[in-house]
């Protein structure tokens, strides 16, 4: 995490926060909404007896693409990202809640991403075929140069405008999508793994992707947190070319 603040009160971040505020999400409810087609109504208990035959029922589902199973959970997180994530974020529909603070109703706070020295900043070749290697020292430095005289002058220009009793609402508009939000997202597994299949880039992946590093990053950390709640679940993910069911 890069974090520095300026004579001006301006906050500057490289990272992300993912927090797990709420779930309901368990490997079980994925065997007990499966099950019920054959086996009616069962218990924990009796979900619990056969770790290898659970084990290989939602890798089954998942690799023949029985996706209904997976959609009887939720989880709920919060996310502090940059805007520009958001914005992508909300390209995910099906299967997800969304709720972001207002710049209509609070003054928002300034934070602002400056990317870290690990972020690839050079991209290479030409559109549906290219790739991103890193800058040099002198590219970072003019990067992050740039970003925060903006970042300051922006946020000085929106205070003006709040100081002359212009509305919140209008002030926003000279902010840039470099400015952190906050939301609350819900999703259940099914939801989450096509975002994971979209959004991050892995060695186990049937089909690559290309996703921004700034809303990988967001996806690796909701990643990690969901693999522990339903860790059967995640592996079959993994197994079967992380393709959502």
């Amino acid at each position: 995490m890069t974090d520095t603040t300026t004579e001006t009160a301006v906050h500057f971040r490289s990272d992300v926060t993912v927090e797990l505020v709420k779930h309901s999400a368990a490997d079980s409810d994925v065997l007990w909404a499966a099950r019920v087609s054959t086996a009616g109504e069962l218990s924990l208990e009796e979900l619990a007896k056969d770790p290898e035959r659970s084990k290989g029922l939602i890798n089954y589902l998942m690799r023949d693409r029985h996706g209904s199973p997976f959609e009887h959970n939720s989880m709920t997180f919060f996310i502090s990202a940059p805007i520009l994530v958001f914005r992508e974020f909300m390209r995910h529909r099906v299967g997800w809640s969304y709720n972001e603070e207002s710049g209509r109703y609070r003054e928002l706070e300034p934070v602002f991403y400056v990317p870290g020295q690990d972020r690839k900043l050079v991209q290479q070749g030409r559109p549906g075929k290219y790739e991103f290697v890193d800058g040099t020292p002198e590219q970072h430095k003019a990067t992050a140069t740039a970003m925060e005289a903006s970042y300051r002058q922006s946020y000085e220009a929106y205070q003006e405008m709040l100081a002359a009793g212009v509305a919140r609402e209008v002030a926003r508009s000279v902010l840039p999508v470099g400015l952190f939000s906050s939301m609350y997202a819900t999703c259940n597994a099914r939801s989450l793994m096509h975002f994971l299949g979209l959004r991050t880039q892995h060695e186990l992946a049937a089909v690559p992707s290309f996703p921004q590093r700034e809303i990988e990053m967001v996806g690796e950390k909701m990643e990690a947190l969901w693999a522990g709640l339903m860790p059967l679940t995640h592996a079959a993910f993994n197994a079967n070319g992380r393709i959502a069911p």
